[in-house]
């Protein structure tokens, strides 16, 4: 299966895989603080373990940081 992962196409064996288990198969550090997109859908942090990742999805892993000016 390929998918589009921030712009990048990745092959993974798996038929299906969940967000979830993407962010384990990427070894996403701190996955607690990443948002999802999939297909152009941000997506609940409670949907991660149900949603199932298809061939040809785009997905986006969404790092939020702080900081600024003092």
């Amino acid at each position: 299966m390929n998918i589009q992962i921030n712009g990048k196409v990745e092959s993974f064996v798996a038929e299906t895989l969940t967000v979830s288990a993407l962010l384990v198969a990427q070894k996403v550090d701190m996955p607690e603080m990443v948002s999802v997109e999939v297909n152009g859908d941000v997506l609940d942090r409670d949907a991660f373990g149900t949603t199932v990742v298809k061939e040809g999805d785009t997905v986006e892993f969404l790092y939020f940081m702080g900081g600024g000016r003092a």
